[in-house]
């Protein structure tokens, strides 16, 4: 399948912002490497909008009023197939139109970087369509079920629990393949420490904690975080990254006054914020938490929603890349512990540089692309 002028669908949903992040980079990289891409949302191309707006909308109202709700759903569908009368048919919507988009576009290859897609496409393959070689890409350091299938040709995937993971729950070793999250590809490339902080105007010699909440900054905890940060006892450089949302940024900016944190909005330079820190506080999303290692930035992981935030905080916390907070107290705690002992910061670097895939993105493009 090796040819300069190759088509490439990628199939993402936007249910959190790491699928469509991880589209979006593969994108980049496949047009990098000369083949031609379509970058297609499931639920609102394939099904309907006005579904994809509704149960996104219902997504982010359970995560916020009612996250016990969504913990029993995301662990009921981590013991059933994928193809179980329990998933009420979700998984076959929109196959309809992904058959006729996969006879118009005649892809040679299809990428998927959501569970939705990928299931749709092996019900296609179960049904007898002929689909293109199909890889998914598991966007979250776990292996969920609904991830699961016979008909996709091959996983790759963010680090070799995961595949030991896959591998236990019955998915052939020569079908998966350890590559990483594809982050943006600026996260690959190193940055001098030095610059990054006097681009923010940060001292040298002082600790700086950089704390998100991902794209949606309102579903964290960031105002625990402000206030743990300005304790008296706590002499850091704090950088608050609230987003778009001006309410919670006021209120963050409340807090920290005659403080040394900062609170910032939207900001693009993430990556230079990352270089420029020494220890993450963020909520445990999968795309944060790959953009971190990709960093080399030791975390502490707080305020991470139940699911697959949970499951991607027992990752970190395993395989020693930082550090879980539940509470505020344990919060307090682990800032001391982290910031007190530099020797401790340097082993989650360390722990950190030995497990990274950098380039993450170019490879899982070689490798459809039939080039690795």
């Amino acid at each position: 399948m090796r040819r300069d002028d190759m088509r490439i669908l990628i199939i993402t949903a936007s249910y959190g912002s790491g699928h469509n992040e991880a589209a979006r980079s593969l994108a980049r990289a496949f047009e990098r490497e000369g083949a031609t891409t379509v970058l297609v949302d499931h639920f609102r191309e394939l099904v309907d909008p006005r579904f994809e707006r509704c149960t996104r909308a219902l997504y982010y109202a359970l995560l916020r009023r009612a996250p016990w709700i969504w913990a029993f759903a995301y662990e009921l569908g981590d013991r059933m197939e994928s193809d179980s009368p329990l998933t009420f048919g979700v998984t076959r919507l929109g196959t309809a139109r992904l058959t006729r988009l996969i006879n118009r576009l005649a892809p040679d290859a299809i990428v998927t970087t959501h569970a939705t897609p990928a299931i749709a496409l092996d019900s296609l393959v179960a049904q007898g369509h002929r689909v293109p070689a199909h890889t998914t890409v598991v966007t979250d350091f776990i292996a969920h079920r609904q991830w699961l299938a016979p008909g996709i040709d091959r996983y790759c995937v963010a680090a070799q629990e995961v595949r030991h993971e896959l591998i236990a729950r019955g998915i052939p070793p020569e079908r998966i393949v350890v590559t990483g999250v594809p982050v943006h590809e600026e996260f690959d490339e190193p940055l001098d420490v030095g610059e990054a902080r006097a681009r923010f105007g940060l001292p040298a010699g002082k600790p700086v904690v950089l704390a998100m909440a991902g794209s949606e900054a309102s579903l964290g905890r960031l105002p625990e975080v402000a206030q743990a940060l300005t304790r008296p006892d706590h002499p850091v450089e704090g950088l608050l990254l609230a987003g778009r949302n001006r309410e919670l940024s006021e209120r963050l900016r409340r807090l920290t006054t005659g403080s040394s944190t900062r609170v910032l909005g939207h900001v693009s330079e993430v990556r230079t914020l990352m270089a420029a820190a020494d220890l993450l506080v963020t909520k445990a999303g999968g795309m944060t938490v790959a953009e971190a290692i990709a960093a080399g930035l030791p975390m502490l992981l707080f305020g991470s929603l139940p699911g697959q935030e949970r499951r991607n905080e027992r990752f970190v916390a395993r395989t020693g890349f930082g550090l879980v907070a539940r509470s505020p107290e344990e919060l307090a705690r682990a800032l001391d512990q982290a910031l007190g002992d530099p020797a401790l910061l340097e082993h989650f670097r360390e722990r950190i540089r030995s497990a990274r895939q950098p380039y993450a993105a170019r490879r899982i493009a070689r490798i459809v692309l039939g080039r690795e």
